[in-house]
C-alpha cells in the first residue's frame, strides 16, 4: 500500500494567530503533524510514503529529509517527497500523481486528525474491497469545518454526490481517500479542463462513473487555526 501526504499549504491562518511552526511541524500530543502521519502509515504496512511540502521555508523539507537519511524513532522509512509551491490541494496531489499511477493508494492532507484505531479498521475495509469499488473516502458527521464538502450517501454507503451546500446529508468529506490508479486519469483530466479544488476532483470521479463507496470515521479534526491544537490534544487525550 502506498500513502500520499499533502503537507504543501502556508498555514497561513495559524502564522497569523502567533504558530510560528510551518503547519507540518506543529507538535499536537507531543508529536508533530508529519510524524504522526508517517508513523502511523508504517504501522499499515506502508511499500512507500510520497509527500509534497511547498518551498517557502526549508524547515519542512530539510525535517522530510531527516527523516529519509536516518528514518524516524530508529524506523528506515520509505519516504519521497516533492519540494513545490501550487495554488491548491488538487495541484498537489497532482505533482505527487506521477507516483501513484501503479498501485491502490491512500492520501490525506497533513493536518487530518483521526482515531488511530478506525484508520486501521479503514485500512482494513479499503484492501478488503479493492475490485469492488474504485475508491473508499473517509466521512465523518462530525461538522466543524468552516466550509465543509457535504457526501451525499444512500443506505449502503455508495457515495451519490459531492455538495457545498448541505442537501439533508449526514456526512461530510474527512480529507482521507483510499483511490485506485483509475483516479489519476480523472486527476489529469481536471487539470487539463482548468479545474481546482479536490471537490471538484471528487465530483469528477463520480461524474467519469467511478464506484465510491463512503466510510464513517467517529471524528476528523483539521488544524487550521490555533485554537485548533487544544482541540486536537483534548480528543487524542481521550482515545
Amino acid at each position: 500500500m502506498k500513502y500520499a501526504i499533502i503537507a504543501a499549504g502556508e498555514g497561513s491562518r495559524l502564522a497569523q494567530e502567533g504558530i510560528s511552526a510551518p503547519k507540518p511541524l506543529v507538535e499536537v500530543h507531543g508529536e508533530c503533524l508529519i510524524d504522526r502521519l508517517i508513523r502511523i502509515f508504517m504501522a499499515h504496512d506502508a511499500e512507500e510514503i510520497v509527500v509534497i511540502c511547498n518551498s517557502l521555508t526549508t524547515l519542512v523539507s530539510n525535517h522530510l529529509a531527516e527523516i529519509q537519511s536516518i528514518g524516524l524513532h530508529g524506523q528506515p522509512i520509505p519516504l519521497r517527497y516533492v519540494v513545490k509551491s501550487t495554488p491548491s490541494s488538487m495541484h498537489s496531489f497532482y505533482e505527487l500523481s506521477r507516483f501513484l499511477g501503479d498501485s491502490p493508494f491512500v492520501l490525506t492532507t497533513v493536518d487530518t486528525i483521526f482515531r488511530e484505531k478506525e484508520f486501521g479498521d479503514y485500512i482494513a475495509a479499503f484492501r478488503r474491497d479493492i475490485g469492488i469499488y474504485d475508491g473508499l473516502m473517509g466521512v465523518t458527521d462530525y461538522i466543524e469545518d468552516e466550509k465543509p464538502l457535504y457526501v451525499g450517501t444512500d443506505d449502503d454507503l455508495h457515495v451519490t454526490g459531492f455538495y457545498d451546500q448541505d442537501q439533508q446529508c449526514r456526512y461530510i468529506s474527512g480529507g482521507i481517500y483510499g483511490l485506485t490508479p483509475k483516479a489519476i486519469d480523472i486527476l489529469c483530466g481536471c487539470m487539463e479542463r482548468g479545474e481546482s479544488r479536490m471537490r471538484n476532483f471528487q465530483r469528477a470521479l463520480l461524474r467519469d462513473g467511478l464506484r465510491l463507496k463512503a466510510y464513517p470515521f467517529s471524528k476528523v479534526l483539521d488544524i487550521d487555526h490555533a485554537s485548533d491544537i487544544a482541540v486536537a490534544e483534548r480528543f487524542l487525550k481521550t482515545i
